[in-house]
């Protein structure tokens, strides 16, 4: 994941790679930590805190940490145990008494900015190809981000909270197949549709495998995860569960946190959650902050200076906000006016989604450095100003059911 490194490496240390690695877990678990107690002392969502925080210790500011491959590392598991954590707050039944509204928001959440992405790059003169990944760049939710802050605020088990979760899975098996496309016309200048419907047949096939016979098997044996003797607690069989489904669905295409989030709902089903949430919570308290930091180093502060590249970027910014708000809220309307906006601020954020997505592009050589830098600064703009919009959308609307 070389292309999502947006600055030089920097030394850590030198006396040796050992220091080095461990001075950066240690300076971003700090930093972290620091920048959490200081927004949850003026009130704030700490995930913004955490982002920030990674801002300050990186290569922009003070260039303390490097974002190397060990952090990734780290930031990846941190978003696979978020989800897992956020799977295990959600059941199935919550998710099927809003999947007809939540299958609207994700799919129409997904055409509308890609449309206008697409569109927009063509109108300012990018090829086919170029535009395609700018287009790709506007479609998932960052749900790692949404699911941080329904659970700092208490809302997790909320109507809105349960139609954000179902709607981005869906968002990220539709951007998965169209980045997909996309990789294939940009490398090979086509695309095999017989490929492409595999994929997809595949995604909607291990979704509703998983999700339909992992819970169902649970369900009828409660205590599946006491039943191995190599396990101390419960937690262990669980955290097996996580990390192979997460791989699996990484495997076959789709984002490693659909299977970890997918892995959480089905430990949902045994009778005692609330000795599992015990259990996972430390790990929950432990690896998230990594991913949030890492946002903040992967910013190149500098690359913003030049004028055209920030008009770029509040362009694409403001396009990315209004268009996935404008396609999520129209699709929830069905839920009543309050909810609906508040289900439209929660797809907003695009966070590690958006990166990626010009990581692999700048690696097919279709994304310049410029452009690069405005899809990242986009992806981190919309993930700092979903935590705030969200948390006035919800005030407004009050406590939903």
């Amino acid at each position: 994941m070389d292309a999502l490194r947006i600055l030089p490496s920097i030394p850590l240390a030198s006396a040796g790679p050992t220091a080095g690695i461990l001075f950066a877990l240690f300076g971003v678990l700090l930093a972290a930590k620091l920048g959490d107690e200081l927004f949850k002392r003026i009130g704030q969502p700490t995930l913004i805190g955490e982002i920030l925080a990674g801002i300050v210790i990186g290569p922009s500011v003070l260039g303390l940490v490097d974002p190397g491959e060990t952090l990734q590392v780290f930031a990846e598991l941190g978003v696979v145990f978020l989800l897992f954590w956020v799977g295990l707050e959600t059941r199935l039944s919550d998710i099927r008494e809003v999947g007809g509204v939540a299958t609207r928001v994700g799919v129409l959440g997904m055409l509308i900015p890609l449309i206008a992405g697409f569109g927009a790059a063509k109108a300012f003169g990018d090829s086919f190809e170029t535009s395609l990944f700018v287009g790709a760049s506007l479609v998932a939710t960052s749900v790692g981000i949404t699911s941080a802050v329904l659970i700092g605020l208490g809302a997790l088990k909320t109507r809105v909270a349960r139609t954000i979760l179902g709607a981005a899975v869906i968002d990220d098996i539709l951007a998965m197949v169209f980045l997909a496309i996309a990789t294939g016309i940009a490398t090979e200048g086509n695309v095999d549709v017989t490929s492409i419907v595999v994929v997809i047949a595949i995604a909607v096939a291990f979704v509703v495998f998983v999700g339909l016979g992992g819970t169902r098997l649970v369900a009828r044996w409660p205590r599946i995860f006491h039943a191995p003797r190599f396990a101390q607690s419960p937690l262990m069989p669980a955290v097996i569960l996580c990390l192979g489904l997460a791989a699996v669905a990484a495997e076959i295409g789709l984002a490693a946190i659909i299977g970890a989030f997918l892995a959480g709902m089905i430990v949902a089903e045994t009778r005692n959650r609330d000795e599992f949430e015990r259990e996972v919570q430390p790990l929950y308290a432990f690896f998230p902050p990594f991913f949030f930091v890492f946002i903040g180093l992967s910013i190149d502060v500098a690359a913003f200076a030049d004028g055209s590249v920030l008009a770029a970027l509040a362009g694409l910014t403001v396009l990315a906000i209004v268009t996935k708000f404008l396609g999520a809220w129209i699709a929830a309307r069905p839920l009543g006016r309050h909810d609906a906006l508040a289900v439209g601020v929660g797809m907003i954020p695009r966070g590690e989604v958006g990166i990626i997505v010009a990581g692999i592009g700048a690696t097919s050589g279709v994304i310049s450095n410029d452009l690069f830098a405005v899809i990242v600064g986009m992806s981190i703009l919309t993930t700092l100003a979903a935590p705030p919009l969200l948390r006035r959308a919800l005030a407004r609307g009050g406590p939903a059911g």
